[in-house]
C-alpha cells in the first residue's frame, strides 16, 4: 500500500519525505521540479504495543533478551510539484499525475509559512494552494471520466441489464460533481454488486486524503496547541522534523522537551496515513519474534491467516484471540486464558485492531 506526497513546488514535499527516511534521499532544492522521478521509501508503523509485548513475552519464556520486534510498514513516495496547468500538462504535469494514479492514498502537503529564502512557485496560502491542486485532479478527472461514460453508453445500446444501466447512472453523478469543482472522496454506490467495480475507476479524486499543513519551526508548538482534531488534517513543520531526524534517541527526546512537544508529528503522520489506508494491525508473539501484520480493517480470521503464509487462508481451521489490552492486564498469556480472555474464534470473525492471535492450520 503506498501513500504519494504531493504539493505544489517548494512546499517542503521533500524535507517531509526525508525526515520520513530519517536519512537524506530526496533533493530538497529552493527551486520547482527538484524532484522529478518519485523517490520511494518504507517507513515503520511507530506502534509502542510492540515493545510492551516483546517484555512481557521475554518474562513468560524466560528468555534472556528480547525478541526480535517487527513493526507495520507503509510505502511512501515523493512525487514532483505540480503547477497550475497540470492537467493538460503543463510543468511536469502528466508524469506527476500518471505517478498519483499509482499510489493508494495522497499526502497532501500545503505550505503554511512564510520564508522570503524559500521561492513560492505558485504557492499563495494554503487554502487556495489546496484548491490549485485539487481543481487540477478534478480536470484530469473530468478528461477520464468523459471516456468512461462514452464507453459505458455504447455498453448499453441495445441493452436493459438494470446493473449496466447503475453504473452509467453513478458515472454521470461523477461527472457533474467533477463539473462543479468538487473532490468525489467517499462515494456510496449503494448495491454491494457494484463496489468491486466501483474501485477498480481510474480516478484520481476517489483517493482518500490526509493534508499536511506545513508549519514554520517557530509557530510549530504554539499552533499544536490549538490544533483542531481532524483525521484528515495534521499540523507539521517539516524543517524540525527533518532536523530530530537526524538526532539519536537521546538527543530527540532533549529537543521536543525544549520545543515544548510531546511527539514526533511523523509519528502521527505516519500513524494517520496508515489508518487512512483502511489498514489495521493484527500482532503475534513468540521466542522468535514480536510482529504487526497489515490487514484490511474488516478482513475475516481466515483472510487476516493469509497475511503470514498465502496457503493459510485455505487451511484456516480456527484462532485462538485475546485483545492486546486484555493480554497486557493480565501480565502473561497463560493468566490471560486462566481468566478466559482467550477467545477461540472461526471463520466469520472480523479481525480487530491489536487482536493478539495465534491461527490453528490444518495440514
Amino acid at each position: 500500500m503506498k501513500c504519494g506526497i504531493v504539493g505544489l513546488p517548494n512546499v517542503g514535499k521533500s524535507t517531509l519525505f526525508n525526515a520520513l527516511l530519517k536519512k537524506r534521499v530526496a533533493l530538497s532544492a529552493n527551486y520547482p521540479f527538484a524532484t522529478i522521478e518519485p523517490n520511494t521509501g518504507i517507513v515503520a508503523v511507530p506502534d509502542e504495543r510492540l515493545l510492551k509485548l516483546a517484555e512481557l513475552t521475554k518474562n513468560e519464556e524466560r528468555m534472556n533478551e528480547l525478541p526480535p520486534i517487527i513493526p507495520a510498514v507503509v510505502e511512501f513516495v515523493d512525487i514532483a510539484g505540480l503547477v497550475k496547468g497540470a492537467s493538460t500538462g503543463a510543468g511536469l504535469g502528466n508524469q506527476f499525475l500518471s505517478h498519483i494514479r499509482e499510489v493508494d492514498a495522497i499526502v497532501h502537503v500545503l505550505r503554511d509559512f512564510e520564508d522570503s529564502n524559500i521561492v513560492r512557485e505558485g504557492s499563495v496560502d494554503a487554502s487556495s494552494d489546496k484548491e490549485t491542486i485539487e481543481t487540477e485532479l478534478a480536470l484530469a478527472d473530468l478528461q477520464v471520466i468523459e471516456k468512461l461514460v462514452t464507453g459505458q453508453e455504447k455498453n448499453m445500446r441495445g441493452s436493459k441489464d438494470a446493473l449496466e444501466a447503475q453504473k452509467l447512472e453513478i458515472l454521470n453523478a461523477i461527472k457533474k460533481e467533477l463539473e462543479e469543482g468538487r473532490m468525489i472522496g467517499k462515494y456510496n454506490v449503494g448495491d454491494e454488486r457494484l463496489k468491486e467495480w466501483f474501485v477498480t475507476l481510474p480516478l484520481l479524486t476517489l483517493k482518500p486524503v490526509l493534508y499536511v499543513l506545513n508549519v514554520a519551526e517557530g509557530s510549530y508548538a504554539h499552533k499544536l496547541e490549538h490544533e483542531t482534531v481532524n483525521e484528515n488534517e495534521i499540523i507539521i513543520s517539516a524543517k524540525i522534523e527533518e532536523d530530530l531526524s537526524d538526532l539519536d534517541d537521546g538527543e530527540r527526546a532533549e529537543y521536543l522537551k525544549e520545543l515544548g512537544i510531546g511527539e514526533p508529528g511523523l509519528n502521527r503522520l505516519i500513524k494517520k496515513a496508515y489508518y487512512l489506508l483502511g489498514l489495521i494491525s493484527f500482532l503475534t508473539a513468540g521466542k522468535k519474534e514480536v510482529k504487526a501484520w497489515t490487514i484490511k480493517n474488516g478482513w475475516k480470521a481466515p483472510q487476516a491467516s493469509g497475511a503470514i503464509h498465502t496457503d493459510f487462508e485455505k487451511k484456516f481451521i480456527r484462532a485462538q484471540v485475546v485483545s492486546y489490552e486484555d493480554l497486557i492486564e493480565m501480565g502473561s498469556m497463560a493468566n490471560a486464558k486462566a481468566k478466559g480472555l482467550v477467545r477461540t474464534e472461526g471463520k466469520e470473525y472480523v479481525m480487530k485492531d491489536g487482536d493478539v492471535v495465534e491461527f490453528l492450520i490444518g495440514s
